[in-house]
């Protein structure tokens, strides 16, 4: 890997692509530093240091956003609208057929899909940012601070406008540096400024691991942590990696006096096929209950009941019910993701079969069968890996920012493999060396 990295900067248009990929990325670290006006930077800080990791509720937005979140800054929302604008476009093409016969127009259909996803990110950003500035005006981003209140000293409905305006503004250049990356540098530019929104926060979580150990003062939990890691990251390379290959025979079609087809090829059915979405989709609508209880007012019973169960990471209920959604969406998901009637009406189109299934509905039927056999394994995964940091808490008391596990180490592992091959790619494009050297 890093002989790759280095004939990459020996080449010199994969150089500027890299160079311009990390000036992006300097760009994008910067503007998750620069506060918002009205707010009164020095209460966050303090709120911040109060706070020493735990961010309850808003701990996966604020991962996402590389920790601009709780200090409310102009990049506070981070990608986060983005990442929701395309998972609910993508859900929709499967509901509304309009979306549906623009995917199937190829290039054009998908420029306007992407045109869609935007306007939706700008308007979940409008929403996003409105929420979190009546947050910060209520007291209840930090939820034990002593100055939570003065977060946001200036109750004006136009200071709240120009706050709104800033985040949703922030929001609509990260969506613009990210299409920048992939136009002109190197992997995908949403997946690099996700990789390194939550690579930002790995140093302070190791850190705080390392302060709040007692072992030869906390060295043994930090040592055992990045052993911990490595075995993490091994298992995550190995599952992602891991494949079921359909073989698919072609026949051999005449065409003149010429014979075109006869080739094998295989369909590649990933056991993670879902990736990460299962994972945010649980996460998400388990913090919907508990921030519901959050802004209601009174000591009701189910108010009371949601504190105490659906609230704390390590409560048994939580954990269930956490691995249970996991499981469910990553089926759900991979259901809607693809269709293997689809897939085998196009084998069928181009004379391809499976050796030993008939084409047309009995390929659709063995597909069916096969991907819900290497569904149960990466759901079950899935599910695992993300109670990584609550086993954490509860194993050794490692905070809740366990930076090996959960929708960290999935994303990181994912985008680093991805950029890896890209940059790859684009070198055997370049180096290509034949029979002879």
């Amino acid at each position: 890997m890093l002989t790759a990295f280095a004939r990459a900067f020996r080449t010199p248009d994969l150089r500027k692509k890299l160079l311009f990929t990390l000036g992006i990325i300097v760009v994008y670290r910067v503007g998750t530093h620069i506060p918002i006006p009205g707010v009164d930077y020095k209460s966050v800080q303090e709120c911040v240091d109060q706070a020493s990791g735990n961010q309850g509720l808003f701990g996966l937005v604020n991962m996402f956003s590389g920790g601009a979140l709780l200090q409310i800054t102009v990049f506070a929302l981070g990608i986060m609208p983005y990442i929701t604008a395309s998972i609910i476009l993508q859900l929709l093409t499967v509901v509304i057929p309009r979306l549906e016969a623009l995917k199937k127009e190829g290039q054009a259909g998908t420029a306007k899909i992407t045109q869609y996803t935007r306007y939706l990110t700008m308007a979940l950003a409008i929403l996003q940012g409105t929420g979190l500035v009546a947050t910060a005006r209520s007291g209840a981003l930090f939820s034990g601070c002593t100055v939570a209140n003065q977060i946001v000293p200036d109750q004006a409905i136009f200071t709240t406008i120009v706050m709104v305006i800033c985040m949703t503004a922030g929001t609509a250049t990260v969506m613009w540096l990210g299409e920048l990356i992939t136009d002109r540098g190197i992997g995908n530019g949403m997946s690099i400024l996700m990789f390194i929104s939550i690579a930002a926060t790995f140093p302070s979580a190791l850190w705080a691991i390392k302060t709040q150990g007692s072992l030869a003062d906390g060295w043994i939990e930090f040592g055992t942590v990045i052993l911990v890691g490595l075995v993490m990251v091994g298992l995550v390379v190995f599952v992602e990696q891991a494949q079921r290959r359909i073989p698919v025979q072609y026949a051999k079609r005449m065409i003149g006096r010429r014979s075109y087809g006869g080739t094998s090829t295989y369909i590649p059915l990933k056991v993670n096929q879902a990736g990460v979405i299962p994972v945010i989709f649980a996460s998400s609508l388990l913090y919907i209950p508990a921030l519901i209880a959050q802004f209601s007012s009174g000591t009701s019973g189910w108010k009371t009941w949601i504190e105490a169960n659906l609230v704390k990471g390590d409560h048994p209920i939580y954990i269930t019910l956490y691995f249970l959604l996991i499981v469910f969406f990553a089926f759900f998901y991979v259901a809607i993701s693809f269709n293997p009637e689809e897939v085998a009406d196009n084998m069928k189109k181009y004379g391809g079969f499976i050796p030993g299934i008939r084409a047309g509905r009995p390929t659709a039927e063995y597909l069916s069968y096969v991907l819900n056999r290497i569904t149960w394994p990466g759901s079950l995964y899935l599910g695992l890996i993300a109670l990584v940091p609550t086993m954490a808490l509860v194993g050794f008391g490692a905070n809740q920012n366990f930076p090996f596990g959960g929708t960290s180490i999935l994303i990181i592992v994912g985008v680093g493999l991805e950029t890896v091959k890209q940059i790859e790619s684009q070198l055997q494009q370049r180096n290509y060396e034949g029979f002879l050297r």
